[in-house]
């Protein structure tokens, strides 16, 4: 960990600037101290401090668990075109020699840092000083140490879900001791999690709830989020990677201490749960809770309306995110993946100019319940027996969501709100503006509205390959034309790192992990999310599904939960690190990814003659062990002297 061994020191950082550090001499250390005279300087480094966050974890290409995982499907144009660490790292190229993914040691492309131990000795210098600021009063100067206390815990939780037992930096090295005592060896995985909970408890007991934070710190740490980070730290500690996992049993530092506990903890999700639960009762305090109060034309466009906007973040204006951060520069984090998912109309002389060829896969697709809110393959009254067939749909429930009496697949009717709200799918309509003509009609078969121009699979074009678009991200009164531009001119629009829904989830789960069997603490929280979803309570829709009983086992209960977090979070970049705590990545992720024929030009050919789909992607490798936890640059296993990961 060569950062360990710098003194990092940061001069006065503009909010957007680009370049994020400046490494300064040893014999410059007065310069710190003047920093930290004024109030100014101080919230100059406060801000700095923050600005790490706001490269690659905001921006939807260059986070890597967007698109490292199965739910995109990904062809050779962009392949060739872009370098993104989350297809690399999915298509089974990660190594340690120059890590993808890399936020222990890496030096980003534009010139800046995006290492986050950097930010970390930032954060221990601020804490350190912020009491040295003359100008502040102690209120102040404590809700602003409690905002990098979070933020520092923060930047521990994503090195923890890398790469596992990480090192601790409590405070920032002295820089004239030896270099052999720079050198901290890795703490044990259980010990990184309590640092990470200990921070949040003592900045949860300074912090102010959101909504009376002063309007300049809305992107910095309240409350509810703080709580709400030490509720995911806990969720992960008790899962199956991080409690007791017997692939790391002979997992040790340099010292010979051991980096994993042998033996699974039980009661580490008794206490993941009360942790959640803790932050669940001080969102309500504070007015933070599922965005429930949208209203639309029909019951079905007002359902989808809410769905839309639990990821609306506009202005810092959400109720239900607790924590927003906004990418570095003038684009939104959404603005670079619009060119790549939006659709590329060429019968609009209004059209957006690239098209889409990063598309939703079909296990996504299907992923998604039917409306009695019950998994495609446990719903009897659904499907007619062949979901691949074709049907129409008369029901008016749908106006404006399905195309009417007209040829569509089952498999896109009757389907629940979140699946309309997040896919768009052939013969169903996609709003994109807030006129009756910014209503489009999905038709995606070769040469038609949405449908490929070319007459063949061209790595050079831009194509989607799965016959199907992603609507999550995008907003129902933002015209396409344009969209990116559009959209910027709306405001701000930070992304929501952490929301309310994800603390349902983790408190069902969690529950069900400690129980024996399910009880009212499992289903009324995932409850609170499927009423919002517009579909009925869980043991309702169980009670008429194929395996009725499922709903209550703790395996069957699992079963459920794991999916509703897959549908819930969605293209939201949760799947790739759920599918890691669970320890079921090695399966899932090295499966092929299926789609239609997009090159087909009737319903026939396009749906393969109604026999089901089609291989459009064989991409993905994953090796386990090795790849549920990260590689440390190699170099830096020398310099720091700390144990490579293993498989390494």
């Amino acid at each position: 960990m060569k950062r360990l061994l710098l003194i990092v020191l940061v001069p006065l950082l503009l909010w957007r600037c680009e370049n994020f550090l400046d490494i300064v001499p040893e014999e410059d250390m007065t310069t710190l101290n003047s920093i930290f005279e004024t109030r100014d300087g101080a919230y100059d480094w406060l801000k700095s401090c923050y600005a790490f966050l706001q490269g690659r974890i905001p921006n939807a290409l260059t986070n890597e668990a967007f698109l490292g995982a199965d739910e995109f499907v990904v062809g050779d144009h962009v392949r060739n075109s872009l370098t993104l660490d989350g297809l690399q790292i999915g298509s089974g190229m990660q190594h340690s020699l120059d890590p993808y993914g890399d936020y222990w040691s890496k030096t980003s492309e534009s010139g800046g840092r995006s290492d986050f131990y950097t930010a970390i000795n930032m954060c221990n210098h601020f804490i350190a000083h912020i009491d040295d600021v003359y100008n502040m009063d102690d209120q102040e100067k404590r809700e602003w140490k409690a905002e990098v206390q979070a933020l520092k815990a923060y930047y521990y939780f994503e090195l923890v879900r890398r790469y596992g037992p990480i090192i601790l930096v409590p405070e920032n090295i002295d820089p004239n001791v030896d270099i052999q005592d720079m050198q901290i060896p890795r703490s044990h995985v259980d010990t990184c999690f309590a640092h990470i909970v200990r921070l949040c408890d003592e900045a949860a007991k300074v912090l102010l709830p959101f909504n009376m934070k002063e309007s300049t710190h809305a992107a910095y740490f309240c409350r509810e989020a703080a709580l709400a980070l030490k509720a995911r730290a806990l969720l992960y500690q008790a899962s199956d990677l991080f409690n007791g996992n017997p692939d790391y049993a002979t997992f040790k530092n340099k010292n010979g201490d051991p980096l994993f506990s042998s033996v699974k903890d039980k009661e580490k999700w008794r206490i993941a749960a009360e942790a959640a639960e803790e932050a669940i009762e001080v969102c309500w305090e504070n007015g933070k809770r599922l965005i429930t109060n949208q209203v639309s034309t029909t019951e079905l466009l007002t359902d989808m309306k809410n769905i839309e906007y639990s990821t609306w973040t506009f202005n810092f204006g959400s109720e239900e995110a607790l924590f927003m951060v906004k990418k570095d520069g003038t684009r939104s984090g959404y603005a670079d993946f619009y060119p790549w998912t939006l659709p590329n109309l060429t019968t609009d002389p209004n059209h957006y100019l690239s098209g889409a060829c990063m598309s939703p896969s079909l296990k996504m697709v299907e992923m998604f319940y039917t409306i009695n809110g019950l998994p495609i393959d446990q719903d009897p009254t659904w499907g007619g027996g062949n979901p691949y067939g074709i049907t129409r749909e008369t029901d008016v429930y749908y106006t404006d969501v399905v195309a009417l009496n007209e040829d569509v697949l089952v498999l896109h009717t009757k389907r629940e709100p979140r699946f309309y709200a997040t896919i768009a799918a052939d013969r169903c309509y996609w709003q994109l503006g807030t006129t009756t003509a910014n209503k489009y009609k999905v038709e995606a078969y070769q040469g038609e509205n949405f449908g490929l121009t070319g007459t063949r699979i061209d790595a050079t074009t831009p194509q989607n390959l799965s016959g199907y678009w992603l609507k999550k991200w995008t907003y129902s009164v933002i015209p396409l034309y344009n969209y990116a531009n559009n959209f910027s001119s709306i405001g701000d629009c930070p992304f929501p790192l952490i929301r309310v829904a994800e603390l349902y989830l983790a408190a069902a789960e969690a529950w069900n992990e400690y129980l024996d069997a399910p009880n009212a603490d499992v289903w009324d929280n995932l409850d609170v999310i499927r009423t919002r979803a517009g579909i009925p309570d869980v043991r309702t829709s169980w009670a008429m599904a194929r395996d009725r009983n499922k709903v209550n086992t703790k395996e069957g209960m699992r079963e459920i939960i794991r999916q509703e977090w897959n549908i819930e979070y969605a293209f939201e970049g949760v799947r790739y690190w759920n599918l890691r705590r669970w320890k079921t990545a090695a399966v899932e992720l090295n499966e092929n990814l299926y789609g239609w024929n997009v090159l087909g030009d009737t319903k026939e050919k396009f749906y393969n003659n109604f026999q089901g789909p089609i291989i459009v992607s064989s991409e993905n490798k994953f090796v386990a062990p090795r790849d549920y936890l990260y590689p440390i640059r190699s170099e830096e296993t020398t310099i720091a002297g700390c144990v490579q990961n293993p498989g390494w």
